[in-house]
């Protein structure tokens, strides 16, 4: 029960980090990495949030939505901080 309890909760705080670094990251940005835009992934992300908190932990929805902020979280982050120049750094 515990691990059931954190890989729901680890997914959602998955979820919430993509779209607050979604939001803070300036618009320019994303057409400048070559992205899809800043709502989309604002649209995208809130979406996945909503279907982490509504859907079971091994349902399709839900491993969509943890897909969806992944790929967020390892494609478009790192090249949006590539555009900011940030690199690669912590």
């Amino acid at each position: 029960m515990m691990v059931v309890n954190a890989l729901r909760y680890g997914t959602l705080v998955l979820a919430g980090w993509a779209m607050v670094d979604a939001a803070i990251r300036p618009t320019p940005a994303f057409a400048a990495a070559g992205k899809l835009t800043k709502p989309g992934w604002l649209a995208i992300n809130g979406i996945a949030l909503i279907v982490m908190l509504v859907f079971q932990l091994l349902s399709v929805q839900r491993l969509a939505a943890i897909v969806a902020s992944v790929v967020y979280l390892v494609d478009v982050r790192p090249a949006l901080r590539e555009v900011q120049g940030r690199g690669r750094g912590w």
